[in-house]
């Protein structure tokens, strides 16, 4: 990929905490520093100049929770393809998730991670694991991987289910500056659990998995968090008192937060049926009811829930084509995750466009304790442009994932990334 150093970007409304979107400037780029924010900008030598015609322009946007599967699981996607998916829906960052083979819980391991992406457009930030091979029994070396570049910690795909070991993991969080990520799963009350369990659950015959195994989990890590001072991040919450015992815990000054992905926002238990148990709807935690989703709403609303990440969870064709029962949990979600967040929360107006760019720019970086691009004169260009209105249908051909396991395949959907800029890279989504 060829650098663009020398940038004009015409025709672009800002949006940030100081700019709503409402006025239209020129911006130009010179050896990837932002070096003018003006209306009426002429080119000047530029390798190129890109007419937004009207689109949104904010600091690059950051997923804190992606499973790129390399190393061990090429077959699904690699840092490669998962950069180029996460360019196309619009994200300069992501943090990815460890549960790869062999998992991230060395520090060769983390350097390996940052080596395969570098000279990406996309930057990637590995999170390590909380325990040794994610097998729940004894601590990883979390002050060496940090050393190396991990930026959290987390076991996801399993949760840390010995209490003590995460009051131990909690306390290295707190000493090292740095969040646990834990997957909230009480694994006796929900395994070997299919969707949620409910009365779609037991109308269709299948083993569900209750609210409760996820709250009772949540629980325990607010007070562990409290007990201990470490800060317990909540990944990809999905029930109504889930998300009450996290703005509980906020009330009182506990180091939680959380994120919530899309499809929990959007899609209900009603679609296993309704889509006759298509397994691109099968996922985990698993799709919800209608009083979840709006929890959720309100939870983003009303800022107790943080981030929005999409938990971007490749599979290839032949694991998801079985009987649902026997289908891996999981959907992509990078090239689609704006569309719903403009079609549920900025259309309807629950959200306002300034608070949705928030949580996917700022809130997750500022979790993990990394810089926040800033969009003024001066400042490394780190920016992703998008609108809020175009109309598109999500195409099999289309998708940059090396994967196609997403529950949207060949839907309408509205708003999408229209470009980024990073590391000195350009890259527009190809229509």
């Amino acid at each position: 990929m060829n650098p663009t150093d020398n940038l004009l970007i015409k025709n672009v409304r800002p949006v940030d905490a100081r700019n709503d979107g409402s006025h239209i400037v020129d911006l130009r780029i010179k050896q990837g520093v932002i070096s003018e924010i003006e209306p009426g900008l002429e080119a000047s030598g530029e390798e190129k100049v890109f007419d937004a015609k009207g689109a949104y322009v904010s600091a690059g946007w950051f997923d804190m929770h992606v499973h790129l599967r390399e190393p061990g699981f090429e077959h699904k996607e690699t840092i490669e393809t998962g950069c180029r998916a996460a360019a196309a829906g619009g994200f300069t960052g992501v943090a990815c998730m460890p549960n790869t083979n062999p998992p991230i819980h060395t520090r060769d391991v983390v350097s390996y991670v940052l080596k395969q992406a570098a000279g990406q457009p996309v930057e990637v930030f590995p999170i390590g694991t909380v325990t040794k091979n994610r097998e729940g029994k004894s601590l990883a070396e979390m002050a060496d991987m940090k050393e190396g570049g991990a930026v959290a910690f987390s076991d996801d795909g399993d949760p840390v289910q010995d209490s003590k070991l995460m009051r131990i993991a909690l306390e290295y969080s707190a000493m090292l500056g740095v969040p646990v990520i834990n997957h909230e799963e009480d694994l006796p009350l929900s395994r070997p659990g299919h969707m949620h369990e409910g009365k779609i659950s037991t109308r269709l015959g299948l083993v569900g998995t209750p609210s409760i195994a996820e709250e009772i989990m949540i629980a325990r890590d607010i007070m562990l968090a409290e007990l201990t001072g470490g800060h317990i991040h909540v990944a990809h919450i999905s029930t109504r008192n889930g998300v009450d015992l996290v703005r509980q815990a906020k009330k009182k000054g506990i180091k939680v937060t959380t994120e919530v992905c899309p499809h929990h926002f959007h899609l209900t238990d009603e679609e296993i049926e309704r889509q006759h148990f298509d397994t691109n709807w099968k996922m985990h935690p698993p799709l919800r009811t209608a009083d979840d989703v709006e929890a959720m709403i309100e939870g983003l609303a009303d800022d107790t829930i943080d981030v929005i990440c999409t938990d971007h969870a490749p599979h290839s064709v032949d694991e998801k084509e079985v009987e649902f029962i026997y289908a891996p949990n999981g959907i992509i979600g990078l090239e689609t995750a704006w569309s719903i967040i403009c079609m549920q929360l900025l259309h309807p107006g629950k959200l306002s466009l300034q608070k949705a760019v928030y949580k996917l720019t700022d809130a997750p970086r500022s979790i993990l304790h990394l810089p926040v691009p800033k969009m003024e004169t001066g400042e490394k260009a780190n920016l992703t442009l998008f609108n809020t209105d175009e109309e598109w249908v999500c195409r099999r051909e289309g998708i940059q994932s090396k994967s196609k396991n997403t529950p949207y395949l060949d839907h309408r959907l509205k708003g999408r990334a229209v470009a980024i800029y990073n590391n000195g890279l350009f890259t527009v989504e190809q229509k």
